[in-house]
């Protein structure tokens, strides 16, 4: 089985491994953290709607923004209209905002499958291909590379991965990734890392990335000796541990990766991630964004739930600083901490279709999803 290097815009990436966009977590400082640890690596931003890209907006601006050291810029958007993919792709070049495209096909929220959008849009191929096809020809004058991620299927019963991972070959997208999921499963259960295997040797002519169940950097060496995949795709593994990727350059490198580090330590990027987002929210929003990303960091450190509850009551800097100075700094991760679970742990679920979405799978009709995929954040 040939497996493809990883290059994007005439860059290659040695070390195939990419953050998942995630809603409200991979922005700027949080970037900027995981890249501290394993630079030159892909990292992607927030996921932001195609539509919101065509009309602009003050929130929309400020999720697209880069930092200056950031030398490779990847977004993610989300459009199940392909005109308005094409005008958000094209715009978003035109600008000169991205280095690199991915495209999302696999939110599972109940409320956005219903429309028949997210997970659900691979079930219509020709409106899948679409897609792909608007976004690739808006991009192609630039040079801009468009990847795409999905999902397996909706369920067991009506799987789509194969479907969509050799239309994207075919309309010419750069890279795949596959969750290897359901939109039933959601985050629960176990990745079936099988279906990534089954995908890397139907698309033979672009890489094809593996995403789900990578806590350790161990797991990224096993899933893609198992798979034969080209590369990772990292998302809930490296909340609260953006050490993570330092782990995964020394892996994919054949060095010593470092035993998890003791809580002086993780207590110092905390405070350092904090104050990175009180410099792009403000003193206030920062470190209530912040509060989310504590229980994070803190997974696996015996610290009892009085010092969890201070965390993430926190007003100002101040008082994470008071909280993070009482505490024994040389505490270490309980036994097999590094692979207690982080981020979205539910599922399965029922997932909802449009009435009779099922009967014509080939139909071009776009799904008034736009709101829902807009609140649910991918």
């Amino acid at each position: 089985m040939t497996r493809h290097p990883l290059v994007l815009r005439g860059r290659e990436f040695p070390i195939p491994v990419v953050l998942a966009p995630m809603a409200g977590v991979t922005n700027i400082p949080f970037r900027a953290q995981c890249r501290s640890f394993g630079p030159g690596l892909i990292y992607v931003s927030e996921m932001v709607m195609a539509a919101a890209l065509v009309h602009g907006n003050e929130k929309t601006k400020k999720m697209v923004a880069f930092a200056p050291n950031e030398d490779f810029r990847s977004l993610q958007i989300y459009g199940s209209d392909p005109e308005f993919v094409g005008r958000a792709v094209r715009a978003l070049c035109e600008q000169d905002i991205a280095d690199h495209i991915d495209m999302n096909f696999g939110c599972p929220a109940t409320k956005v499958t219903r429309k028949g959008g997210g997970a659900a849009v691979p079930v219509k191929r020709n409106l899948t291909r679409a897609i792909m096809d608007a976004a690739v020809a808006a991009a192609a004058p630039f040079g801009v590379p468009i990847t795409c991620k999905f999902r397996i299927g909706i369920n067991d019963d009506i799987t789509t991965f194969l479907d969509t991972g050799k239309a994207a070959e075919d309309a010419g997208i750069a890279m795949i990734a596959l969750h290897a999921r359901t939109a039933e499963q959601h985050y629960a259960g176990h990745a079936h890392w099988e279906k990534i295997a089954e995908l890397k040797q139907a698309v033979t002519s672009i890489p094809v990335l593996g995403n789900g169940d990578i806590w350790e950097a161990q797991d990224a060496i096993d899933m893609m000796n198992q798979t034969g995949c080209d590369g990772v795709v990292v998302g809930r593994g490296c909340l609260g541990k953006p050490w993570l990727f330092r782990d995964l350059v020394n892996a994919f490198r054949g060095e010593e990766v470092q035993a998890s580090p003791d809580l002086g330590f993780v207590l110092g990027v905390m405070l350092e991630h904090a104050q990175g987002l009180m410099q792009i929210m403000g003193p206030e929003f920062g470190i209530r964004n912040f509060r989310k990303h504590c229980g994070w960091y803190l997974t696996g450190y015996p610290v009892g739930s009085e010092v969890r509850r201070s965390f993430s009551t926190a007003a100002t800097f101040a008082d994470l600083e008071r909280v993070a100075a009482g505490l024994d700094h040389t505490m270490r991760l309980v036994e097999g901490g590094e692979r207690f679970a982080r981020g979205h742990t539910n599922g399965p679920i029922k997932v909802v279709l449009p009435e009779g979405y099922l009967e014509n799978r080939d139909d071009l009709t776009v799904p008034d999803d736009g709101h829902e995929m807009a609140l649910s954040g991918g």
